[in-house]
């Protein structure tokens, strides 16, 4: 099965989906649509209870669901019970929630945005654009973003071709590289941000953005330039991409006397602008 990760955005809150090409269906966390539906704070949980109840009931078409692997909130890939647009349409009418309607109205929506897309694959940034705009970021910010899935897709793409695997293998490169350039591992970064389940990238500044853009493209030139023949090799390439960005970083503290890496996040960033712009007018 040829499968797309993504993450999609309803009412503010993240929905891990994965498109299948051959079968041309979207795969949703159901963990993460339960989470929407009823703000209850531990969806597994009410997963859990639920997924019993409709067994009981003899319910197999929602409960016989589908396991793919994806990425949690401490960066690994885990089995997820997932369940395509037909078993959720089925599976939210068991769920009481206010917002039932409206989510059905976006899964419609996102089935037919995704037929769009392929027909037109610059549909795929302008609604990521308008997804990120919609949670408060700024276009520049986003921009940054942007280019950033560009250039870490380039470099998954590179590290598969060198037959590593997803998951476990690209995590410890990209800790690698994030430990070289910034001097904390993933894990590290997030706890220095403050961050649980939220995506460390979507809360860099635009100069964290840009540096870890230039460790990631660095790795990836390197791999390239160097051909490493196993997971070993790939792992000096990653720390060596990584120094690379090291030098930008302490070329730049050095002139502006400030630390590039922070506890601030992009949203948080805009968010002090905007009172500083509100505070100045009054």
């Amino acid at each position: 099965m040829n499968k797309l990760p993504d993450i999609k955005i309803f009412e503010e809150k993240k929905v891990r989906t994965i498109w299948d090409a051959e079968q041309e269906k979207w795969y949703l966390s159901i963990v993460d649509v339960i989470a929407v539906l009823t703000d209850s704070p531990n969806p597994r949980n009410y997963w859990k209870v639920l997924k019993h109840r409709l067994l009981k009931e003899g319910n197999e078409s929602v409960t016989n669901c589908n396991q793919l692997k994806m990425q949690s909130a401490d960066g690994k890939y885990y089995l997820t019970d997932v369940a395509d647009t037909e078993q959720l349409f089925r599976l939210v009418q068991s769920i009481p929630s206010p917002k039932a309607e409206p989510f059905k109205l976006w899964l419609a929506k996102l089935a037919a945005e995704r037929l769009d897309e392929m027909q037109d694959p610059e549909l795929t940034i302008d609604r990521a654009m308008e997804q990120y705009l919609q949670l408060g970021y700024s276009e520049n910010w986003i921009n940054q973003r942007l280019k950033s899935i560009e250039i870490r897709k380039e470099l998954t793409d590179e590290w598969k071709s060198r037959g590593l695997k997803e998951g476990q293998q690209f995590a410890t490169l990209t800790d690698i590289i994030t430990k070289a350039w910034a001097g904390k591992t993933t894990k590290e970064y997030k706890v220095l941000k403050g961050l649980k389940k939220e995506n460390l990238r979507d809360n860099m500044t635009n100069t964290e953005l840009i540096l870890n853009m230039l460790a990631e493209a660095s790795t990836k030139d390197i791999s390239q330039a160097v051909n490493p023949k196993d997971f070993e090799e790939s792992k000096k390439v990653a720390k060596q991409g990584g120094n690379v960005a090291k030098v930008a970083r302490m070329e730049l503290e050095a002139k502006t006397g400030k630390k590039v890496v922070s506890a601030l996040n992009a949203k948080s960033a805009l968010e002090e602008k905007k009172t500083g712009e509100i505070g100045g007018k009054k």
